[in-house]
């Protein structure tokens, strides 16, 4: 939720860090970003809450975190895709497809 505004996604911008969730986009600035950044993440998602939320937004985006979950989601919907031709050419088969598609492509 640290990519669009709140009405795009259909909940606020920092839900997930109120709520303590230690997302993909945070994990990855964690995970690349300074010494001083994940000790601000790590601090930021073990208190929770909204104060931290420029530091976070500052700290996904000099990581290119967003960018970063996108490529990945979008590489594994494909894989998700591409397991499916194992399957009958039927309808639900189709209708897997486009919610894998749909994903990542989703603004909300």
């Amino acid at each position: 939720d640290y990519s669009a505004c709140g009405d795009e996604i259909g909940k606020n911008i920092g839900d997930d860090l109120e709520e303590g969730k230690p997302t993909l986009p945070l994990l990855r600035a964690m995970a690349v970003g300074g010494a001083e950044q994940q000790a601000a993440l790590r601090e930021a998602i073990e208190k929770g809450g909204r104060e931290h939320i420029e530091i976070v937004m500052n700290a996904i985006e000099s990581t290119d975190a967003i960018e970063y979950t996108s490529r990945l989601a979008t590489e594994e919907a494909d894989k998700a895709i591409q397991a499916l031709d194992a399957l009958p050419d039927t309808p639900y088969r189709h209708a897997l497809a486009a919610i894998a598609e749909f994903s990542v492509k989703r603004s909300h």
